[in-house]
């Protein structure tokens, strides 16, 4: 087993689309020995996102590593040839499905190990309706499909309620208090998921993530597109989290091994509560750009507290300040980008 103490944050640059994928799935020491200890193949239901390809690929690199056999599955509705390619040279298995279908879920291979990465967010408003049956209907499907599972299942900061600047964030035992349909969707999807924990005696972790970050997507990125378009910065939003994919995939693979009955909620965000003021100066400074400002920061945003996160999947390896050098870089590069804005500023929900 290969003993992992290289120095992430040590790096530059990231330089190429191969490379950052390669770090967004390097799996930690402990992700490989979680693997060691869990027990059959793992399938990724909604595969082909933002999360899903750097997230399969660590699974497979972390069971290789590990040295046991086993499948990992990644499944979507829409694949492109590129991600089909990537998946077959990385030995992950790819299976169409519309996990809203019925005969076709029924038909995905049983499995002890099952990560949901299904949501919609993008494009809410105006669809509704899909979006309550995508983030809070297809919960219920899968529980029932994988009764006989453990079941990670992503979910969402947007659950919270804004939280004071300074308090620290939302914990897990707070109460949820959502804001527009997007939010309450998400709720909703805890709710179904715990109900069927709690009914079918069924394990499941929920990752309630705020927010992810790497070089093609994340508020920095969105706060470097800004900059270069020449556009002011609206600081009303005035705070966030951010964590390194890379980080939150292996801390998802290490919450196999903590589902629970009923659902246990785990926050999965960065430790430190950034300025967005404070965060767009230095990535001017690293752009070489000038920066405006619009707006005046609220008293209050979505903020996680990540301390169980912490303890029982491990601390975020990389921090806001190499995320910043290398997304200026990227930026400058004219490296691609997924096109899919956070709209963290949003406060009315509407997203």
């Amino acid at each position: 087993m290969r003993n992992a103490s290289d120095n992430l944050a040590a790096l530059e640059k990231i330089a190429t689309v191969d490379q950052l994928d390669e770090l967004l799935s390097r799996p930690t020491p402990e992700a490989i020995e979680a693997m060691v200890r869990l027990e059959g193949d793992v399938i990724l239901l909604g595969a082909c996102g933002k999360i899903g390809p750097t997230l399969a690929r660590m699974a497979r690199r972390a069971a290789d590593e590990a040295g046991v056999p086993c499948r990992v599955i990644g499944v979507g509705r829409r694949a492109g040839p590129e991600v089909r390619q990537a998946f077959a040279r990385q030995n992950i298995e790819f299976l169409h499905c519309d996990l809203l279908d019925r005969a076709q879920l029924a038909r995905l291979p049983d499995v002890p190990n099952v990560i949901y990465l299904a949501a919609m967010k993008f494009g809410a408003t105006d669809q509704e309706p899909l979006t309550w049956a995508i983030n809070t209907y297809l919960p219920g499907l899968v529980c029932e499909r994988f009764r006989h599972s453990r079941i990670v299942a992503y979910s969402t900061g947007n659950v919270y309620r804004f939280s004071p600047v300074g308090g620290g964030g939302s914990t897990e035992e707070e109460p949820l208090e959502p804001v527009g349909d997007y939010a309450m969707s998400c709720v909703g999807r805890e709710r179904i998921f715990d109900h069927f924990s709690r009914t079918l005696d069924l394990p499941v972790c929920l990752l309630r993530l705020n927010y992810a970050h790497e070089l093609r997507y994340g508020i920095m990125v969105d706060l470097a597109q800004k900059m270069l378009a020449g556009q002011p910065i609206d600081v009303t939003m005035g705070y966030f989290n951010a964590i390194w994919q890379g980080d939150a995939n292996a801390m998802a693979l290490r919450a196999l091994e903590h589902t629970a009955v009923p659902a246990r909620p785990i926050n999965v965000a960065g430790p430190e509560t950034l300025s967005v003021h404070r965060v767009a100066e230095q990535l001017a400074a690293l752009l070489d750009r000038p920066v405006a400002f619009t707006g005046r920061e609220a008293p209050d945003a979505l903020l996680s507290d990540g301390n169980r996160g912490y303890a029982l999947l491990g601390h975020p390896r990389v921090g806001p300040e190499p995320m910043m050098r290398w997304i200026a870089h990227w930026q400058l590069q004219g490296g691609p980008v997924l096109g899919k804005p956070t709209k963290f500023q949003v406060r009315d929900g509407r997203f």
